[in-house]
C-alpha cells in the first residue's frame, strides 16, 4: 500500500472488527476523507426494500420474520449496490462479508468487472473495552451476557474473514483502542495516505 500512486480516490476497502470496535464510527470518517462510499449492510438492505423490487420484497419478508438474510441474497444485494455509479471511484464495505462464503462471493463480484480489494482493515479491540463500550450504550438488548453471546459469534463466524484476507496480504490491521482520530490517522497511514 506504500507509495500508491493513485492518491485517496479508488480505493476498495473493508472495515473489520468484532461489535463495538468503532467500525461506523471510522465509516464515517474515512469516507470523506477518501472520498469514497462508506456502504453498511444495514444500508444495503434498507436500500434493496425501498426499491420495492422483487428482491426488495423478498428481503422485506425476511426481516419481518426474524430470518438472517441468506448468502445467496445477500450477494445480489451487494451486487446491486457496488454497481451504482457513486462506487467507481471506489468504496467502503462495512458489515460484509461476515463469512468465508460470503468473501468469496464479493471476490467473484468484483472479479467479474475487472477489480479487486486494496485492503481489509481490521480494527483491534480488546475484549473487556469491547464489552464496556456496549455497557455503556444502555441499550436494552446490551446486557453483559448477550454482549459476550455475539462477540463469541463474532469469534467463530466472522473472525476468519480477518485471516482469509491476512493470507492474501491484504489485511491491515489497526489499533481501536485508542481515541478515535488517532485510529483514523493510523488507518490513512496504513493506507499510504496522508492524514
Amino acid at each position: 500500500m506504500e507509495g500508491d500512486s493513485r492518491g485517496p480516490k479508488g480505493l476498495r476497502l473493508l472495515l473489520l472488527g468484532a461489535p463495538g470496535s468503532g467500525k461506523g464510527t471510522q465509516a464515517s470518517a474515512l469516507s470523506s476523507r477518501l472520498c469514497v462510499p462508506a456502504i453498511s449492510t444495514g444500508e444495503m438492505l434498507r436500500e434493496a426494500v425501498a426499491e420495492g423490487s422483487e428482491l426488495g420484497e423478498r428481503i422485506s419478508g425476511l426481516l419481518a420474520s426474524g430470518e438472517l438474510v441468506d448468502d445467496a441474497t445477500m450477494r445480489q444485494v451487494v451486487q446491486r449496490r457496488l454497481d451504482k455509479p457513486d462506487t467507481e471511484r471506489g468504496f467502503m464495505l462495512d458489515g460484509y462479508p461476515r463469512t468465508i462464503d460470503q468473501a468469496h462471493a464479493l471476490d467473484e463480484i468484483l472479479s467479474s468487472s475487472g477489480e479487486g480489494l486494496d485492503a481489509a482493515i481490521q480494527i483491534e479491540v480488546p475484549e473487556e473495552e469491547l464489552v464496556r463500550r456496549a455497557l455503556a450504550r444502555r441499550r436494552e438488548d446490551d446486557r453483559e451476557d448477550i454482549v459476550r453471546r455475539r462477540l463469541a459469534v463474532y469469534r467463530d463466524k466472522t473472525r476468519p474473514v480477518a485471516e482469509f484476507y491476512r493470507d492474501r496480504g491484504l489485511l491491515v490491521e489497526v489499533d481501536g483502542d485508542q481515541p478515535i482520530v488517532r485510529v483514523t490517522e493510523a488507518i490513512l497511514s496504513a493506507l499510504g495516505v496522508a492524514a
